[in-house]
């Protein structure tokens, strides 16, 4: 059994995202959430986090944020890393499927049930992922799979 823990003080398990976690095109705040983790295991060089829809309806789901090389010593990350420059130096974020690099909100499509948004932090025995911010959720998921040692989610739910 793992001691790896994800947390959040923007949501809890199964909680509703806020307003501010919500994509700008339909009036979020489009910011990345709050995130603290705790207990990876030994050998870990170093995280990434990733926050992906499974509902989205494409067939192949929804990338909304892919981050990697975290530096190993990270144990959190505030409120709107993705776009305030509070990211640690090296840290790299993936092109999302809204085709940007940075965080993008929840956006499910109107009527439909609230979807899964999966908060996941990954401890890796990498201290770097040969990624760029053009690297696909795919690659940035190919990548994280080869490599990763534990995962820690947190799943949030969101409709309109």
């Amino acid at each position: 059994m793992s001691d790896f823990r994800l947390s959040s003080r923007d949501f809890q398990e199964g909680q509703t995202l806020t307003q501010a976690q919500v994509f700008d095109a339909i009036g979020g705040g489009n910011l990345s959430p709050h995130l603290a983790w705790e207990g990876a295991p030994a050998g870990t060089r170093s995280f990434a986090v990733t926050c992906f829809d499974p509902d989205a309806p494409t067939g192949s789901g929804w990338w909304h944020w892919t981050l990697v090389n975290l530096p190993a010593a990270t144990r959190e990350l505030p409120a709107g890393a993705s776009r305030s420059g509070a990211l640690p130096a090296g840290a790299v974020q993936g092109r999302t499927d809204y085709g940007q690099s940075c965080f993008g909100g929840a956006c499910p499509p109107e009527g439909d049930a609230p979807h899964r948004y999966v908060f996941t932090v990954w401890a890796l025995g990498v201290e770097t992922l040969a990624l760029d911010a053009g690297s696909s959720g795919a690659m940035v998921g190919f990548n994280l799979n080869a490599n990763v040692l534990a995962r820690a989610s947190l799943t949030a739910r969101f409709g309109r």
